[in-house]
This record gives C-alpha cells, sequence and structure tokens, in this order.
C-alpha cells in the first residue's frame, strides 16, 4: 500500500472543513446526447474506468507518526469500489439545480474523496456529470487531469519521456550539510521576512474596506449554482480596445455585474469594493508531491462603487499589474503560503478557526480554471459546455469560477442559496456586463 503525506496546504484545507463547509471543488459538465440512455451508458463507463486511474483510488487517513504527528497521508484504498464513486440520478430539467443540492453534501472522509453524479436531461438529448473532488485531494489542474482519466481516450502526440535524475546517497548529502547550512539560514530569514510582509499587507488591505454585507452570510449549509456562458471573441474585443489581459477583462465584468446585482437586489453599491482573492498557482511539473495544492494568490479590491464600466476596468487592471510585479510569494493574497510553516499537529487543532478567519482574509472568491483547447468526450458524445465550481469559504455567500473552453469562456457561480435566493439575477448580470463593455468600447 503506498502512502504520501499531504503537503501543509492540502493538510488546512483537510482540517478546516465542516458538514456546512464543505472543501471540495467541482465541474459540472454538459454533454449531447444521441439517445435517452446515453447519461446511463455514460455512468457505466465512468464506473469501470475510474478503477484504472491511480490517483481515484487514494483515500485520506492520519498519520501520528512522530515526524508527521497529527498528519494526514493519501494511500490507496485496498478496498475501492467505483460503484461508491459513481451515481446514476434520475432525469432532471435542471441541471444546476441539482448541481446545487449535489454541492451541499460533503465527500465522505472515510473512502477516495470525490463522487461522479450522472445527471440524465429530460429532454433526452443531452446529460451532464457533476465532478467533485475534495480540495486536499486534487487543486484545478490535478482535478482536470483526473477528471480526463475518465473521458474518451484522446489521440495526442507523445511526448519524450522526461530525464530522471538518479538518487543521491545519504552520505554525499552528509558532507555537503556545512555548505549548506548559510543557505539554509537565510532561506529562514526569508521566510519570516515574508510572513511579515504577508501579515502586514493583510492588515492594510483592511484599511477603508467597504465590502457589502450581500457577501457575507451566516453559515447555512445549502448551495446553489448558476452559469453564464460568454464569447470568447467579445472578451478579445474588449482587451484589444482597451489593453490588459483576457483576465483583467473577466475580473472587471464580475465587478460590474456585483454591481448590478446589489443595485437590483436593494443593498446599494456607493462605495463598496469588497475584497477579491484571485489564486495563483505555483505548481512546478517536478514538484515533490504532484497530488498537492501549490497556490498562492492575488488580493484586489473589486471597484464597485465605480459607476464607470472602464473605470473599474482600468481599475482592475491596475490592482492586478500591482500584484504580478509583486509577485505570488508576497502580499496580502499569499496567506495560504504560511500553511507551510504550521506543524502538522497546528493545522489539526487550528483548521476550524482558520476556515472562520477567511472571511477576515477575502470577501469573494474569483478563479480561473485552464481548460484543454481541444474537445472532450464521454461514451462518444461530445462536451458541450463546463462550469468550475469553487468551494464556498465559511462566512462567505458567493464563490466565481471562471474556464475558458472550445472558444467560450464559461462562469460557475456558488453561493449559499438563503443567502443568495437571487443568484440567477448575478448570472444575469454577468452577461449584461459584457454586453455594457462591448458597448461603451464601441467594438
Amino acid at each position: 500500500m503506498t502512502s504520501d503525506l499531504l503537503a501543509p496546504l492540502d493538510l488546512a484545507f483537510w482540517n478546516m472543513e465542516s458538514d456546512r463547509h464543505p472543501m471540495h471543488l467541482g465541474a459540472l459538465g454538459v454533454f449531447g446526447a444521441h439517445s435517452p440512455t446515453a447519461g446511463a451508458h455514460a455512468a457505466d463507463l465512468l464506473a469501470a474506468r475510474a478503477a484504472a486511474v491511480p490517483g481515484l483510488r487514494l483515500r485520506i487517513r492520519d498519520v501520528w507518526q512522530p515526524l508527521a504527528f497529527g498528519g494526514a497521508a493519501r494511500e490507496t484504498d485496498p478496498g475501492f469500489d467505483p460503484l461508491n464513486h459513481v451515481r446514476l440520478h434520475a432525469p432532471t430539467a435542471d441541471f444546476h439545480a441539482a448541481a446545487g443540492r449535489l454541492m451541499e453534501r460533503p465527500l465522505e472522509r472515510d473512502r477516495p474523496p470525490w463522487e461522479a453524479h450522472v445527471l440524465p436531461g429530460e429532454d433526452g438529448v443531452s446529460f451532464a456529470v457533476l465532478f467533485k473532488f475534495h480540495h486536499a485531494l486534487a487543486d484545478g489542474l490535478r482535478a482536470l487531469k483526473l477528471a480526463a482519466g475518465v473521458l474518451d481516450p484522446m489521440d495526442l502526440p507523445e511526448r519524450p519521456p522526461r530525464a530522471i535524475e538518479p538518487p543521491r546517497g545519504l552520505l554525499p548529502d552528509l558532507r555537503r550539510l556545512p555548505g549548506l547550512v548559510p543557505g539554509l539560514v537565510r532561506g529562514a530569514l526569508s521566510d519570516v521576512g515574508r510572513a511579515l510582509d504577508i501579515g502586514a499587507s493583510l492588515a492594510r488591505s483592511t484599511l477603508g474596506m467597504r465590502p457589502s454585507s450581500a457577501l457575507t452570510s451566516a453559515a447555512s449549509g445549502t448551495r446553489r449554482t448558476a452559469g453564464v456562458v460568454l464569447d470568447i471573441d467579445d472578451v478579445h474585443r474588449v482587451r484589444k480596445s482597451v489593453g490588459g489581459t483576457v483576465n483583467d477583462v473577466l475580473i472587471a465584468v464580475v465587478a460590474g455585474a456585483l454591481r448590478r446585482w446589489l443595485d437590483e437586489r436593494g443593498d446599494g453599491s456607493a462605495g463598496v469594493a469588497p475584497r477579491a482573492l484571485v489564486p495563483v498557482s505555483r505548481r512546478r511539473p517536478r514538484t515533490a508531491h504532484p497530488q498537492g495544492n501549490r497556490l498562492s494568490g492575488y488580493l484586489i479590491p473589486l471597484p464597485v462603487g465605480d459607476p464607470d464600466p472602464l473605470g473599474r476596468l482600468t481599475a482592475v487592471r491596475t490592482a492586478m499589474a500591482r500584484n504580478k510585479d509583486a509577485g505570488p510569494d508576497r502580499g496580502a493574497g499569499a496567506v495560504a503560503l504560511l500553511a507551510d510553516h504550521v506543524p502538522a499537529l497546528g493545522h489539526r487543532l487550528a483548521g476550524p478557526l482558520v476556515g472562520q478567519a477567511a472571511r477576515l482574509w477575502f470577501d469573494i472568491l474569483v478563479t480561473s480554471v485552464p481548460l484543454p483547447g481541444f474537445g472532450l468526450r464521454l461514451g462518444g458524445q461530445e462536451l458541450r459546455e463546463v462550469y468550475p465550481l469553487a468551494p464556498l469559504a465559511p462566512g462567505q455567500s458567493l464563490a466565481v469560477a471562471i474556464s475558458t473552453y472550445r472558444g467560450r469562456v464559461h462562469y460557475g457561480l456558488v453561493a449559499d442559496a438563503q443567502a443568495v435566493p437571487d443568484l440567477d439575477v448575478f448570472a444575469r448580470a454577468v452577461s449584461d456586463e459584457v454586453s455594457t463593455l462591448l458597448a461603451v468600447c464601441d467594438v
């Protein structure tokens, strides 16, 4: 039985979870269907293929060894049964309504923490699959790789094998130790400086902060999801007209949609500037923990109170440029990096408190999930839409995830169902904001 210790950030995600705050991410994929039985066939394929994907056989178990006391590790589940993870549901007319109810339910912690829910469409010409992966098992990139393992195989060009360094013996490493000490000391001092810098930046980010009460809520344990599809060409037209990046435009769209949504529900947007956490991947191909999360983040104020759509976009561009200049290792958005300096037992004892502290760090999550540019299929049926779904932090009512797939941008929206009964209004506001940007850019 193989075993792999969880990286500190994975351990944090594993320990901050509760029944009302499940820490799984998801993706809702909508497929075409050539027959009403396509969904059932897809469920059979997913169950049959899951057994052959090693990452889907990994469960998470507590570790009480001296050097990892209070930690946890991934290990192969000897009793793995795909039928415990793949479920076929009754036909539905609303994939997002079904997905919201399913996202409420925490994953079983005593077996590999993932599920695939197949939702046949009542129309008989479509079906959806909701994938759920615990954040301790996979980040967005890893979840994509695991999900791809159960989709139809694709003919891709082969890559040459990566050269692997031969392992070095212990004695040569011991001989090198005296020369390594100065570097280790400098690294430790650098870590202290980084922690102080992150803490000071986080404190500064609260000065003059004006989040909206609509973005915070008492936990109800309920979930609602919605999706919005945009044409990537429209996003590029705006970007070419005003400059910046595609991501700048997509974040500015969120700011404008929040303004519309707050005004329509009567909460008011004047002077509101919630802090958005924009995760940044620090994954490297040769990382020692390929399954683990390697995340930092940028923290930016969303200019919701600015009535000018181009002014909002300019403010987002400026804030993102400032974060990029500083890099992902410093600044208030890099709090996740501090997880590396907390012992395993500390994560176990403080996990619930850390989860509750998320509302002090940021007000809304806005994350991007990269997807392949080529088309994906399941049972020969084409994947037409894919909505990434982010975990909802304790005390927060809304999270936004964005992916680009085959020329279209998909916004996946997750909300506390009691705090945000009007998530459809926010979804419509996303589309309206893009139309407004196109109009003011005259493109």
